[in-house]
C-alpha cells in the first residue's frame, strides 16, 4: 500500500491575525531577596509595563506567588520570594519597556529599560 502526503495551505484572514496578535501576553518572573532582616512585599493593581517607544501602558492582568494590595507577603530573612506577573501583549514595534508600580506612596516596584525578547518571558531581580 502506498501513501501520498498532501500538503495543505491554510489561509487566515487579516482580521483574525490581528486578534491573535492581541492575545499575546508578557510574563515576568520576579525574585526579591531578603537580607539579614525580614521583608515584605505586595503588588498593586496599578502595576504596568510601559513601552519605551510608544508609551503604551499594559495593566497587570494576573499575579501568582505574591499578594495584592493591601495584604502583605512576608519574606523571612536570608530567603527569597519568587512570583510571576502577567500583562497584556506589547506592540510589535516595542524594543524595550519599563515595569512600574504606580502607587500613592514611596517604594513601588520600578525596573526600567527591559530589553524586549522574542518569547516575551522575562526573569528579573527586584531590589
Amino acid at each position: 500500500m502506498t501513501q501520498t502526503i498532501v500538503e495543505e495551505k491554510i489561509f487566515i484572514q487579516n482580521e483574525l491575525l490581528h486578534e491573535i496578535e492581541e492575545e499575546k501576553q508578557v510574563i515576568i518572573h520576579c525574585q526579591m531577596i531578603a537580607d539579614e532582616y525580614s521583608n515584605a512585599a505586595r503588588i498593586w493593581p496599578s502595576t504596568y509595563i510601559i513601552d519605551n517607544q510608544s508609551g503604551q501602558r499594559n495593566q497587570l492582568l494576573f499575579a501568582d506567588g505574591i499578594t495584592m494590595y493591601p495584604t502583605w507577603t512576608y519574606i523571612k530573612e536570608f530567603s527569597s520570594l519568587n512570583f510571576t506577573l502577567i500583562f497584556g501583549g506589547l506592540p510589535k514595534s516595542c524594543k524595550s519597556f519599563d515595569l512600574v508600580e504606580i502607587i500613592p506612596q514611596a517604594g513601588g516596584f520600578e525596573y526600567r529599560k527591559i530589553p524586549r525578547n522574542k518569547s516575551d518571558v522575562y526573569h528579573i531581580n527586584l531590589d
